[in-house]
């Protein structure tokens, strides 16, 4: 009975997230309300937020599954696979679209194009950020909120952001990669420079 109990609980959740996401994108975020939502998939709107605290999460509905895909890619990467590597085939590139869902590119443009979206994708960017660190440090042999650790989850996690919804390339997220692997030394080294004038007294 509790299996078919959670598995019309999930039926409901995605039909509340499919049906808000098709109104998000016939009519912008903005100028759907929670009542619409929940008239639309038919259920009451207490029920709409007992599967989801604010109208931005219906968009992120997949959130958790994604946090645990991150931390999933380091934590069971095969042996002799390094902890970056692990990180560059998950996050490079980007999660294909979902077979029964909206495509990635229609979710990265709905984003893109909704201010209040993007302010809680960087939320929740921050989240997914505290438990890749966790995981990081666990699998480096570090203690509990390592700096490294720490660093290298919001680096990664920033600039697959940056990459998702900026003007920028999964071959420009794969250059961030090969730059942390090779390190900064030499950053900027060979660009041309004009010699720095100095100031006539």
């Amino acid at each position: 009975m509790s299996g078919l109990r959670e598995r019309k609980k999930a039926q409901t959740r995605k039909r509340l997230a499919d049906t808000a996401f098709t109104l998000f994108r016939e009519r912008g975020f903005e100028n759907v309300t929670v009542a619409e939502i929940a008239d639309a998939a038919d259920v009451a709107v207490s029920t709409l937020f007992a599967y989801f605290p604010c109208k931005e999460a219906l968009v992120f509905d997949a959130e958790d599954e994604y946090e645990r895909a991150l931390t999933a890619a380091v934590r069971d990467r095969a042996v002799g696979v390094s902890i970056l590597d692990a990180l560059e085939a998950h996050l490079v590139p980007t999660a294909q679209p979902a077979a029964d869902g909206p495509s990635g590119e229609d979710f990265v443009e709905l984003v893109k194009a909704t201010p209040a979206l993007l302010e809680y994708a960087g939320r929740v960017r921050r989240h997914w950020e505290a438990s890749l660190a966790a995981t990081l440090a666990q699998e480096a042999g570090f203690p509990e909120g390592h700096l490294l650790a720490t660093t290298l989850a919001r680096f990664v996690l920033d600039a697959n952001f940056l990459a998702t919804y900026g003007d920028h390339s999964p071959d420009d997220l794969k250059a961030v990669f090969e730059r942390l692997r090779f390190g900064w030394a030499d950053f900027g080294a060979t660009a041309d420079r004009e010699p720095t004038a100095v100031a006539a007294e």
